[in-house]
């Protein structure tokens, strides 16, 4: 069997039973795999070309993504295997591709504290960057889910948010009252119509925007640490961890959760068995 067969059974697979997000991350797969291997036999690749191909379509990205694209390509293989009950062997499970593209380890991240998002959010420029800043800090919202918001998304002290990161239809985002506020007051003074762009930025404008007022504040932040942040101070003010994960963060399991919560010092061990039991 030809790639472009295989690859037009796997993405009917998918169609029918995997979730949109699942589909969208395929479609950089099956352009670049399709470019390198459209008229080949399956059964012809060897594994020093899928490294090849590996090799030059993550040149230039991170562990993660890496090992992203090795996963998506043997899963290919596998399911031309298992599914389309083809009798050739996994070439992606190869010794030297399984080592080159393996899990990355996972460093300690550390956590913005309070007064230094707090700084950061008092040191913006204008009012737009402002409310940009605490829907993610007090909201927990991604940046790139921030950055779609339209005025018809907006209700009350509720958003909507459509065709999230988790592949669900819709998912809710809640704002303090003092955002909701803040965000209401923008939108009326801008005279947006219910479907512009709030925050009309691209992913590396706005990053631009918190690395000036991290620098104002120094405070070294990137826009996802706000989330982080968000996270953990709501856990550690003792918002029950089913809460942080379904309704602040909007993880479809807690072991997810789990990984955005800082670290606890041993002085912040103690302070917190003060507090919850006296001296």
């Amino acid at each position: 069997m030809k790639v472009n067969e295989a690859i037009v059974h796997h993405r009917n697979f998918h169609s029918a039973n995997s979730k949109l997000s699942t589909q969208r991350g395929y479609n950089h797969f099956y352009n670049t795999f399709a470019g390198d291997f459209a008229d080949r036999e399956l059964s012809d690749i060897a594994p020093d070309e899928v490294l090849g191909y590996l090799t030059r379509l993550t040149e230039k990205c991170n562990r993660e993504t890496k090992r992203l694209r090795h996963v998506q390509t043997k899963a290919f293989f596998n399911f031309a295997i298992n599914c389309l009950e083809l009798a050739i062997p996994n070439p992606c499970g190869n010794a030297l591709l399984s080592k080159s593209f393996r899990n990355p380890k996972r460093s300690k991240r550390s956590v913005a504290g309070k007064e230094d998002v707090d700084s950061v959010i008092f040191r913006c420029e204008n009012e737009r960057d402002r409310v940009m800043i605490e829907l993610m800090a007090r909201s927990g919202m991604r940046i790139g889910e921030v950055l779609k918001m339209c005025p018809c998304d907006v209700e009350g002290r509720r958003i909507t948010l459509e065709a999230p990161k988790s592949g669900k239809d819709i998912e809710y985002a809640y704002m303090t009252e003092s955002t909701a506020d803040r965000l209401g007051k923008h939108i009326k003074e801008k005279g947006f119509s219910p479907d512009d762009r709030i925050f009309n930025l691209s992913y590396s404008g706005a990053r631009f925007v918190v690395k000036k007022a991290g620098d104002r504040a120094g405070v070294d932040i990137k826009p996802h640490d706000f989330r982080r942040h968000a996270a953990t101070y709501a856990s550690r003010m003792g918002l029950p961890l089913e809460v942080v994960s379904k309704v602040l963060l909007r993880h479809a399991n807690l072991s997810t959760t789990q990984i955005y919560l800082g670290t606890i010092s041993e002085a912040d061990a103690l302070h917190y068995m003060d507090t919850l039991h006296g001296k």
